[in-house]
Order: C-alpha cells, then structure tokens, then sequence
C-alpha cells in the first residue's frame, strides 16, 4: 500500500522544536543496560511446528484454498455478480467445526464497523455515505461424495461463518464451498479499488472482489480480525483459476496468466505481444491512437469472457476498461528465465513524464528485486492506473494515474516490492503491518539507488540527524502495534519508514551488508510461501547472521527508546599530548547503538575508531585510549550522521580555545 511521499527535510524542521524536550527528557533519563540488554526478552522455546532458530519445524503446517471464479461486470447498474467455488484443505492437526471466510466488500457500506470507525473528518480509508457490501445468493457446501447441500451460516460484518455438522477432518479434509454473490462498486474503495472516470472511458480495479477464506494458524487459529481499512490482509496460499466477462470494448488485466488470447484480443495485438516477451524495450500493443477503434476488439457487440489462471498466490485483482493504452516489455530474471512486464492506463496520462515509462519502472524494480530478494514467480506483471493511489496484489498492482516522474517510479517500486512481502513471504498484514510496509520501503532504498545508475536516488535517508525528530517525535506509537490501533499520522513512521530505517542500520551499522543480506535472503527462502510471525523473522535473523540482536529489536520495534551519544571529555595521558589520550563518550538515552569516533589532531590527521553495542552493557559511559601524539583539534561521535540522534551538538568535543575561536566567527 502507498504512503503519501513526505518531505523529510521541511518536516524536520518544524519538528526541530521537539529537540528542547529531549534535552529535558535526558537530563531526567539515566541509562539501563539491565532494561535494554534483558536475557529473556527473545527467550520463548520453540515448537516442531516453529523452532528456535526461525525456521519452519518438523511439523509446520498451513491450509490451502483453490478457488474457481466466474463474475460479470454491469456497467449500466455498476456491479460485478457471479459465484466462486473454493476447496479448502485442512492441513492442520485440529477437526474444523466451522469455516470462518472474509466478506471484505461488506466495509464498503455505511453499516460497517470500518464506517462506524471512521472520524467525522473522513479519512483514507472511511466509507461513509455508501451503501455497498456482498449481497449472497446462495451459500452451498460439499462434504466427501455427497452433493453440495445449502450451507448454516452466518454473517457479521466482513467475516462469514460457516457452522458444520460433520467436521472438516484434520490433516488433509476437503471441504467446497460455492457462494453466489454480487456487489455495487464503490467509486473509492479504501484506497484499494474503485473507478475512474477517463476522457474514453471508465477505469474499474477490482480487489477485494470476491469471499476468501480466512487463515487458520498455529499461532492464533483463525484470525478473525475485522476489515476496517487501515489493516491489510492476511491470506492462504492457493491456485487460482477465474473468469471475468465485460463489455466486448473492455480490455481486461489481471493477476497470473490470460489463457484465451485467442478469444479476445485480435492477431496484431497477439503478435505485438510475442514481440514484446523478447524485447527489453517497450513494445505498444494498443497505443493511444488505437483506443477508440473499434477494430482494435475481435468483435464489436456483446461481451467477452477473458480466462486466467494464477497459481500458489494468496489473492488476485484484475482491472478493466475501453480507455486501456497497452504496452509491454520483457523482464529479464535470474538463471535464464523471463517474465512480462506490463501497463495499461489511459491515454491522457501517457507520455515520457508519465505512464509511457511505467512499463521501464516495472521492469527495472522487478530485475532488481529477483537478484536481491527472490525471483518473481508470475508469468506478467501489470501496472494499472486508476483512481487508487497505490495498492499491491499478485502479479497487478494499481497506482495512481496522476502520478509522474519520480512520484511514478517510487509508487510502482513500492507496489512491486509487496510482490515480495507479503505476496511471497506471506506475513499477518492484520496485526504486523511493518513486516510487509517496512521491509518493502528497506528494498525501496536499495531498487531506488539501483534503477537507470541512480536516476531516482534519496538521499534524504542517509542523515539520521536530520530525521530523529520525527522518528522520536511526541506520540508516536512503537512500530510493534496493531495498524488499525496506530494513529492515522503515525502510520506512515511506524508502518512504513521506521522499520524501513532500522533494517537499514542493522544493515549498514550493525550486522555489515554481507551477514545481513544473507540472513535476509535466508528469511525470504525459510518463509516463501509460508506465514512468519515477528519472532521467526528475529530468530532466523540472529542465527543466520550470528549475532544476539534482543537489544536492536526490543528498542526500535516493541519501545519508542530514543539514542543519544555523546563525547563526555577528552584527557591526555600524564598531561602529556605525545603520550596519548583518554577519550570517554557517553550513552545517555535507553537506547544503544554501536559507536563510531572521529579524532582529529591539530595537524588535520584523521583516526577513526569503531566500537561495538558491547560497550555499553558495562554501563553508560565508556573510556578508551588512543594512541595520539598531537594535542586534539574535535572528537567526534557518529561522524557520517548514520544514527538517529536525538541531540547533535552534544556529539563533538572541542577544547575551550578552538570552541570559543569558531563561536566568534559565527
């Protein structure tokens, strides 16, 4: 999901007020090693379905759901109708008495409790003043060789619960539901779907489009958290097999691979495409000229049925619409293999500051991402732009179409980047938005310096005093919490860009990009395609990289624990320059980070020293020698700015004479 882009630099400058309440809070604040470096905070023993170490145990398990998918769209009463069959397996080691699915749609009504939860100021994901939800036709279930018989159930805001007379038997019962089903289209559907009114036509992206199963887990069982908006979801893997109808002008995108290009597009368009799978350029397969053509459709009345089938995903979205310019290119992965890289958007929000790039942005965060993190594992990707400003499914993803230029290029990496967390490594987005936002804006960092030698680099993230804040600002809530819990202006900080950062310093400053990449690609390889919790990602984290990292994680994810460090004082030994010197620097905060200190002598030479987070578990002071021979121009701690500090000018020492020459100067 997007977040709106913020501008670090003017955002900390109002915030730089905060800095007085800092020095206020330090003065009262004393340092703890017992609190921050606690022996038990990541002690929990494992299990044989989770172990110690992270991975999955001997025993993991998790249900699968196939679904079976046929729906229409109505242009005339703006709805989609139609029906779905699931088969959902129990894998687990427990009878399942009942079926818990999720009715998302039903949040798109003013009966929600995501509308009742909603602040008379509105907001991103209220829904007030429509009245939208599933209307269900029928609700059938089919038990071992009996036929499929009317189904007990009961609806309670977005979760449907199917009671059972005959359990679902454990490890490995078949069950099928078959729902009938329709909805009105929202126009704005929190953010995650809707329409768009074009100069040709509307835009419809569909997600959240049909009943799906809820997960049940080793964690919790099922988790039945309900749909309010600023949570995402949490999915069981399956393959997908669905079939969407629309009027016979519409082109239609969508997750997984289009299995009928013969029946709906016509020969030139079919060819433009076998160009495109080998071409690293884009290749237009509907240009913007061709829109209004009717002979750019293989019929011209009626409708169309377009097929698809998308497999081991966790969801699927397709997007439709007469006004679609279509262009395609080939994405080029790890050991030989291709996949397609694709947009569709309208006509208006072409061009080279546009979307006319899109197709390149999609193609060049993909290569990178499969080198980095995993290879992409869908035939095509497809950016589409509507009316929802960012928002990630398998394979498609829906930027706004009024994005352009670097605003384009970061919404689509973003969105890809999800394709990885939580596509992939499939994370309770409920309850932990961070596993997904955050990891995925870490990537971001690294695709954004990667893409065209650097073209749309930030660098507003690499001076940590800058941002400290407003990561550490009054009222922020600690990464580690529920995202429906956390405040709206926080979301962006504690979901997206904190977790973001701290990955950033375990990699830069803590672990060395080395262990920390491979310990990340370890997590990615345990848990592809299967559910993590937060502490499968710590362990496995800690034990592929070989470091006890319980302080990092209490301090950054679970507390708001700020950072300060400073030099105290500087001494020479015997009073003698030439001998050498005593260095103390100090750790005023709850927080800790490894240390790193700049010394310069009065004739311009440069030591730097590196410490590790060790040092501070003797306590909040720590002296060193250093073998100087000069009298000593600035000590200073945290010279490249890399950690969030949260008072600055406590971190050089000068002695008297050359800090009262440069405060004349001033």
């Amino acid at each position: 999901m997007k977040i709106s882009k913020i501008c670090y630099g003017i955002a900390a400058l109002c915030l730089l007020g905060v800095s007085g309440v800092f020095a206020q809070e330090t003065e009262k604040t004393k340092y703890d090693a017992h609190v921050l470096f606690h022996p038990l905070f990541n002690f929990q023993p494992g299990s044989e379905y989770r172990t110690g170490s992270g991975a999955p145990g001997p025993k993991y398990w998790q249900n699968k759901a196939d679904y079976k998918i046929n729906v229409a769209l109505d242009e005339q009463k703006g709805t989609v109708s139609g029906d779905v069959e699931i088969i959902y397996k129990n894998n687990s080691p427990e009878n399942q008495e009942f079926i818990w699915l999720q009715l998302d749609q039903n949040a798109f009504g003013s009966h929600s409790r995501g509308a009742k939860t909603t602040a008379v100021t509105g907001g991103r994901f209220g829904n007030t003043g429509f009245n939208g939800g599933d209307s269900l036709h029928s609700v059938q279930i089919q038990q071992g060789k009996d036929k499929f018989v009317a189904a007990n159930y009961i609806v309670d805001d977005t979760r449907l619960q199917i009671r059972l007379s005959t359990p679902v038997k454990a490890n490995g019962d078949v069950i099928r539901i078959k729902i009938g089903y329709s909805f009105k289209i929202p126009q704005y559907g929190s953010d995650r779907m809707g329409t768009l009114e074009t100069k040709n036509g509307i835009v419809y992206e569909m997600a959240q489009w049909y009943p799906r199963v809820a997960v049940f887990d080793d964690i919790e069982g099922w988790n039945l958290l309900p749909y309010l908006g600023a949570g995402e979801f949490y999915l069981e893997y399956g393959d997908f097999e669905y079939n969407v109808t629309v009027p016979w002008d519409h082109i239609v995108v969508g997750s997984g691979e289009l299995l009928n290009p013969n029946d709906v597009l016509t020969a030139e368009q079919r060819k433009r495409l076998a160009a495109a799978a080998k071409s690293d350029e884009t290749v237009m397969i509907r240009s913007a000229e061709e829109v209004t053509n009717p002979s750019t459709r293989p019929k011209q009345s009626g409708t169309l049925t377009w097929k698809f089938k998308c497999l081991q995903a966790r969801d699927i979205a397709w997007a439709t619409s007469k006004a679609f310019v279509w262009d395609a290119a080939k994405m080029n992965l790890p050991n030989g293999k291709t996949a397609l890289a694709q947009s569709a958007y309208p006509a208006e929000d072409g061009g080279a500051d546009g979307w006319g790039r899109s197709t390149e942005y999609v193609k060049g965060c993909i290569e990178f991402y499969s080198s980095y993190v995993h290879e992409y594992t869908y035939p095509v990707a497809t950016n589409v732009a509507g009316i929802v400003g960012g928002m990630e499914y398998p394979g498609i993803v829906f930027c706004s179409s009024k994005s352009r230029k670097d605003d384009l290029w970061g919404v689509t990496d973003h969105e890809f980047g999800h394709n990885w967390f939580p596509m992939i490594v499939g994370n309770n987005e409920r309850k932990y938005a961070w596993m997904d936002e955050g990891f995925n804006t870490f990537i971001n960092f690294l695709s954004g310096d990667h893409f065209n030698n650097g073209e749309y680099k930030d660098t507003q993230m690499n001076n940590l005093h800058r941002l400290a804040p407003i990561i550490f600002r009054p009222k922020a809530d600690p990464i580690m919490t529920v995202p429906d819990v956390i405040q709206p202006n926080n979301l962006g900080w504690e979901a997206y860009y904190k977790p973001a950062l701290g990955l950033k310093m375990l990699r830069e400053q803590v672990l060395g990009k080395d262990r920390f990449d491979y310990a990340f690609k370890t997590y990615v390889k345990r848990w592809a395609f299967k559910h993590p919790t937060p502490y499968d990602f710590f362990r496995t984290m800690e034990d592929a990289a070989g470091e006890d990292l319980g302080w990092f994680w209490k301090g950054w994810f679970f507390e708001n624990y700020k950072l300060d460090q400073s030099v105290k004082d500087v001494a020479y030994v015997g009073q003698s320059p030439e001998k050498g010197s005593l260095i103390t620097i100090e750790n005023l905060n709850q927080w800790a980070m490894p240390a790193k200190v700049d010394i310069e002598e009065v004739s311009g030479k440069k030591t730097r020293v590196e410490f590790p987070v060790e040092i501070w578990q003797r306590g909040g002071t720590w002296t060193f020698r250093a073998a100087t021979t000069q009298p000593i121009r600035s000590v200073t701690i945290d010279p490249d700015h890399n950690l969030p500090d949260i008072q600055p000018e406590n971190n050089v020492w000068k002695p008297a004479k050359y800090a009262e020459a440069e405060s004349e100067l001033e």
